[in-house]
Parts: structure tokens; C-alpha cells; sequence
């Protein structure tokens, strides 16, 4: 049950961490953060950081 709560835990941190810079930032900072943000939790979901 533990690796099932792993990746909605990194989720919901990647979509707090998305919510915060889609506030905070602006132009071209605000999509090199979302898309860094967005590439690490897909790499840590599904198996990268191992």
C-alpha cells in the first residue's frame, strides 16, 4: 500500500508547486518552472529516481 500512495503524494506536491509558481512567476521563468516541475514528478512517478 505504501508505493500506491508514493506517486498521488508526488502529485499532489507537483500540482502545489505548479498552483505556487503559476502565481509567483511570469513569462518565460513561469514555463521553465512549470515544465521543470511538471518533468521531475513524471520521472519520479514512473520510475526514474529508483
Amino acid at each position: 500500500m505504501d508505493s500506491a500512495i508514493t506517486p498521488v503524494v508526488t502529485l499532489v506536491i507537483a500540482l502545489i508547486a505548479v498552483f505556487v509558481a503559476w502565481k509567483v512567476l511570469k513569462g518565460i521563468a513561469k514555463t521553465v518552472v512549470l515544465v521543470g516541475i511538471l518533468v521531475l514528478a513524471a520521472v519520479f512517478v514512473f520510475g526514474g529516481f529508483y
